[in-house]
């Protein structure tokens, strides 16, 4: 079976992915700085199952830091892949931190590519994000939409990974899938996004904050839909971009009425100003990942928040009190 380093293992999405991937009999090799950038508590809920599953190494470490990455990959010769799933993530965090932001997603990435360089890594899948596609792409977005003008740093980090990666898939011949998720959700979110704290605040009787008039619109997309596609993009491609995204999309004012009738509690709403970082609307074209990867969307919005509804209650002593976030 394969190795694979999965870096943001504690992450949302890599702590899925490492799962998965040792439960298909694989072994990973699971990098995070266990940064402050949202509350260490769901990392650490994340994490510790993994530490006590055979197959699983953790290193508390950042991929930016290049001297450590060196060592891992000294330490462990045989490495199948890189699931580079790191970052700073969150389009307005990035703007109160932008070069902690940079030095993860764009240097932290060069890191990667760099072990795939030096130390024969033949395949690294990395992360990218439907905010690349700036304020007004097509809908639904193809990844040949222009991308050049991204709205804030987060997006322009990524921006940078992208070009990393494709220049050492053309100097080096690093085989490189780019895939930009669309608005990922599902079971121990991340709370400082949207559906998190919409199940927190209402289920708390809290104010539910919103910015803008809540007719900007999503195509969210389910964690195991998103685990699925990294799999499906292992396999050798060359260079490429592929959006995974979800195949519902919905306002965020459709978002709350779901969630209000999932939990069995209304809303305490407080409206303010639309923020300049967020996109109106998101909705991918999975045309290519259907063509190259056999993928689709499987989860419907619906069972993907009971999910997440039924997380929250059964983990609500403590996650009741994890933090969401400033506006």
């Amino acid at each position: 079976m394969a190795n694979y380093i999965v870096t943001g293992t504690a992450g949302f999405i890599g702590s899925r992915v490492s799962e998965v991937l040792i439960e298909n009999g694989h072994s990973v090799i699971g990098i995070d700085n266990m940064n402050d950038v949202y509350d260490v508590r769901i990392k650490e809920f994340r994490l510790n199952p993994l530490l006590s599953m055979d197959g699983f190494t953790f290193y508390k470490k950042d991929i930016a830091d290049w001297k450590e990455m060196k060592a891992i990959a000294e330490a462990h010769p045989k490495i199948d892949a890189i699931i580079n799933l790191a970052a700073r993530a969150g389009v307005r965090g990035a703007g109160e931190r932008p070069f902690a932001t940079v030095e993860s997603n764009t240097m932290g990435a060069l890191s990667m590519l760099e072990l795939c360089r030096h130390y024969d890594i033949p395949k690294i899948i990395q992360a990218s994000t439907s905010s690349i596609y700036g304020k007004n792409p097509p809908y639904p977005t193809p990844e040949s939409a222009n991308s050049d003008y991204p709205l804030q740093a987060y997006a322009a980090s990524k921006k940078g990974a992208e070009a990393l990666c494709h220049s050492y898939h053309h100097l080096y011949g690093v085989d490189v899938s780019i895939l930009r998720f669309f608005t990922v959700y599902g079971r121990a979110h991340r709370p400082d996004l949207a559906m998190f704290r919409f199940v927190q605040w209402i289920t708390e009787g809290r104010t539910l904050h919103l910015n803008g008039d809540g007719e900007q619109s999503r195509g969210f997309t389910y964690l195991d839909d998103i685990v699925r596609g990294i799999q499906l993009a292992l396999k050798p491609l060359g260079f490429e971009i592929i959006n995974l995204g979800g195949h519902e999309v919905i306002t965020i004012n459709g978002l709350i009425a779901l969630t209000e009738e999932l939990i069995g509690k209304k809303a305490l709403i407080e409206y303010h100003p639309a923020h300049p970082a967020d996109m109106q609307q998101n909705w991918a074209d999975v045309s290519k990942a259907r063509e190259m990867l056999g993928w689709e969307p499987r989860v419907g919005l619906r069972e993907g928040m009971q999910v997440l509804v039924d997380w929250y209650n059964q983990e609500r002593d403590w996650a009741k009190d994890i933090e969401t976030g400033s506006l």
